[in-house]
């Protein structure tokens, strides 16, 4: 028994030893876990030729770095200026980026290879941005510079990383299929340079683009021009590019589909003036449809009140002139849930003062049933309010009544009290709010000089996020008081309308317009609670 023992305890023993070595082995190779993490790009620590090299007859270069790197999108990101007729190869391998030449390069010429973003790190992919290298043939490199700004041309902040490109004359080719080869993108300060350049007159362009293909694509990508070339004698540091998003040349349907409600929604490329939407097949259920635009009438939903056809086919007018048809096509099993909801004004459980409640509806309204709408005030319930449709908005109705501070309100509309288009009803809809204090709003009294009453300006008023808060065009000297207005920080924006239409319009590149200009007044407009502030607003010319 104890030889038997002995051996069973020996088992024992080298089954746990099996199994501890197992366990520690495996913990020896886990790769240690904490620490930051790594977000410095890739350092350059040597380049064979060095950077800057002149009489230049090197067959291949060579740049080590601190840690392994790799190459993402190199034919899109990595170009050589000048061009050259036959493409330069790329290879890395571990720490080194070995690039190879062809035996086509001219005298006496300086090229530069942008590698954009085309180097990173293996591991987090940190990019190393605007990288160049720079050689000449000759004795002497071409050392002019170019170099600005880019920001957006509605809010005036600076652009990250919009791409700046710049082309000789007379190889200019923003929309072609060529890539400019002399470009770099913007820092968080919206600042570029652009060097090494030699004495030439150049386009410059800056676009802010989805692809990364350095082509400028009117539809999805923004762009910033100078109208005329500029002249490169010496160095120029004073380049201004102001982003915006053009209008599209042609118009065109953008989206379009039948809703889970049954309502049609239709989006454009362009913002329209005057819309027109009109069924056209079947043509007589055209007579009671139901519309309603976007504010920047770029977008339409709708309703038709007879859905039994299989397609339908849609005319979109503006001005009277017929800009595009369409057709959507409905199958006869198609079946669509309609519960009526609704949206309000409230901030936050508070309603504004000597402001009316406004419920949004989802879908048009044919009826309300008053004696299903119960408004409690702290607990006991009122009459002597009223609901009536916003004659401004389809969806949406508005209750007056004398709102009471400090009183707690309910307003509770029960089931099936509303009948919506296609028979909908509502599930019951309660609303708990209170009147907000009168002590926590105040008002801002704008006085507006206009410099030139033969011109028209609009005036706005924004936020610290430049949401739009208030417009008012003017043309002539004017004190614009807006009342009940939030505790916060607020700026003054006005837009040079100069073709007097009273909204502000983008530029375009083919006939060389600028978008409209915009100021912004420098001060905060800083508001406190229960306070009036007065401020003298002189547009500049």
């Amino acid at each position: 028994m104890a030889k038997n023992r002995k051996y069973k305890n020996s088992g024992y023993f080298l089954t746990y030893s099996v199994l501890m070595m197992f366990i520690f082995g495996c913990a020896s190779m886990r790769t240690p876990e904490g620490g930051p993490r790594d977000t410095t790009p890739p350092k350059v620590l040597k380049m064979e030729p060095k950077n800057f090299t002149t009489n230049f007859s090197a067959k291949k270069i060579f740049i080590d770095f601190d840690e392994y790197i790799k190459l993402q999108n190199e034919f899109k990101e990595f170009s050589v200026s000048p061009e050259l007729e036959t493409p330069a190869q790329l290879k890395y391998k571990l720490r080194r980026l070995e690039i190879t030449l062809p035996d086509t390069l001219e005298k006496n010429t300086t090229y530069t290879l942008n590698f954009g973003k085309a180097i990173t790190d293996i591991n987090e992919g940190n990019i190393l941005k605007n990288f160049t290298y720079v050689f000449s043939t000759g004795p002497t490199l071409d050392s002019l510079s170019i170099s600005g700004n880019v920001r957006d041309a509605i809010t005036l902040d600076p652009v990250l990383d919009a791409t700046v490109l710049i082309f000789p004359l007379e190889r200019d080719s923003l929309f072609g299929k060529k890539k400019a080869s002399i470009f770099t993108s913007t820092d968080s300060s919206g600042n570029f340079k652009l060097n090494n350049l030699k004495k030439d007159k150049y386009k410059v362009y800056a676009i802010k683009e989805n692809n990364g293909d350095r082509i400028y694509q009117q539809e999805n990508d923004q762009l910033a021009f100078i109208k005329e070339p500029v002249t490169l004698n010496s160095n120029i540091d004073s380049i201004k590019l102001l982003l915006f998003k053009e209008k599209a040349n042609n118009f065109r349907v953008t989206d379009r589909k039948i809703n889970s409600d049954g309502s049609i929604f239709l989006a454009f490329n362009q913002q329209l003036n005057k819309p027109e939407i009109t069924v056209t097949e079947p043509s007589n259920i055209d007579g009671n449809k139901l519309l309603q635009f976007t504010k920047n009438k770029d977008s339409v939903k709708f309703w038709l009140k007879d859905l039994s056809f299989d397609s339908v086919k849609i005319a979109i007018k503006d001005q009277g002139k017929l800009l595009e048809s369409v057709k959507l096509t409905r199958g006869k099993r198609d079946t669509y849930t309609r519960n009526i909801a609704a949206a309000d004004n409230l901030q936050s459980g508070k309603l504004k003062p000597s402001t009316p409640l406004k419920l949004t509806f989802n879908l048009p309204v044919e009826n309300i049933d008053m004696s299903k709408v119960l408004l409690l005030e702290d607990s006991i319930p009122r009459n002597g309010f009223t609901l009536k449709k916003d004659s401004a908005d389809l969806l949406s109705y508005v209750m007056e009544y004398p709102w009471k501070k400090q009183e707690k309100y309910i307003l509770n509309i029960k089931p099936d009290a509303i009948t919506g288009i296609f028979n909908s009803k509502n599930k019951e809809i309660i609303k708990s709010f209170t009147l907000a204090d009168a002590s926590d709003y105040s008002t801002l009294s704008l006085n507006i000089k206009v410099p030139d009453t033969s011109k028209n300006y609009i005036v706005e008023v924004v936020d610290e996020k430049k949401n739009l808060i208030y417009a008012e065009s003017v043309n002539k000297n004017k004190i614009i008081t807006l009342t009940n207005f939030k505790t916060g920080i607020y700026f003054a924006r006005i837009i040079y309308d100069d073709n007097k239409n009273g909204k502000w319009d983008t530029g375009n590149l083919k006939t060389g317009l600028q978008p409209e200009k915009i100021w912004y007044e420098p001060k905060e407009l800083s508001i406190r609670a229960n306070w009036k502030r007065e401020e003298i607003i002189n547009i500049p010319k």
